[in-house]
């Protein structure tokens, strides 16, 4: 699609893309590197954190039909694709932004993946919840966080991207100085691309929607005709099989 940027000369390339063009890197939804999008994809099929079922679709909380389910959270079962996530994710986190001060996760989703990252990278970890708490404190971020701090979200799951930016918003307002974002996975829709160019934030994932169907054909996860149904589904996420 063309909210993909595909960037896999290593290192070197994404440097000089950081240094000249750090105020276009937004518009993408950027993937680093071919090879770990598809092994992340198998890994999510093959443990069935994502589900694809073309013909017997689910019904999302949003009351979208889709053909799509993930849940990234099987993946802390699995010690050895945790391990993977955790290691992929802080080389992107260090490549894209260098260390930061502070590692956030998005709660609740991505808590965990959030503090195998920061414990990988040795720096703080915090946490923001969709909402201040109602009692105690009423914190909206919970640990410690210093105005001025560079922080890097973690998220698990980026559809609209409306929830992951109701964190960042929050971390400006505390006085995080927000360097990007960093996700499992990424559905892809052009309402995300809008919300996330639009908040100007950097967003890259280890894989994405398009790197997955390729994987899932490649694996026989799905055939040629399921292939074209989650193609059209992406078009038209909210009428789909209404």
């Amino acid at each position: 699609g063309s909210e993909m940027c595909i960037r896999d000369r290593g290192r070197e390339s994404v440097k000089i893309i950081g240094l000249s063009f750090t105020k276009t890197l937004y518009i993408c939804h950027m993937i680093l590197n071919k090879d770990t999008a598809k092994k992340t994809a198998e890994l999510l099929l093959q443990i069935k954190a994502i589900k694809l079922s073309p013909n017997d679709p689910f019904t999302w909380a949003s009351g979208w039909n889709s053909p799509i389910y993930c849940d990234n959270r099987i993946t802390l079962s699995y010690p050895a694709v945790r391990v993977f996530l955790k290691e992929e994710i802080a080389k992107i986190v260090e490549q894209q932004h260098g260390k930061p001060d502070v590692i956030a996760g998005v709660a609740t989703g991505a808590i965990a993946i959030g503090i195998l990252v920061a414990q990988e990278l040795g720096v703080p970890f915090i946490y923001v919840r969709p909402e201040p708490k109602k009692h105690g404190r009423k914190n909206q971020i919970e640990g410690h966080l210093d105005s001025g701090q560079n922080v890097v979200v973690i998220e698990d799951l980026i559809s609209t991207g409306a929830s992951s930016l109701n964190a960042v918003a929050a971390l400006k307002e505390a006085g995080a100085v927000v360097k990007g974002m960093v996700a499992i996975f990424t559905y892809g829709f052009d309402l995300a691309t809008e919300n996330f160019k639009d908040k100007n934030i950097d967003l890259v994932t280890l894989s994405n929607y398009d790197n997955l169907l390729e994987q899932a054909l490649e694996s026989s996860y799905i055939s040629e005709k399921e292939l074209s149904t989650l193609h059209e589904w992406r078009r038209e996420p909210s009428t789909w099989k209404q």
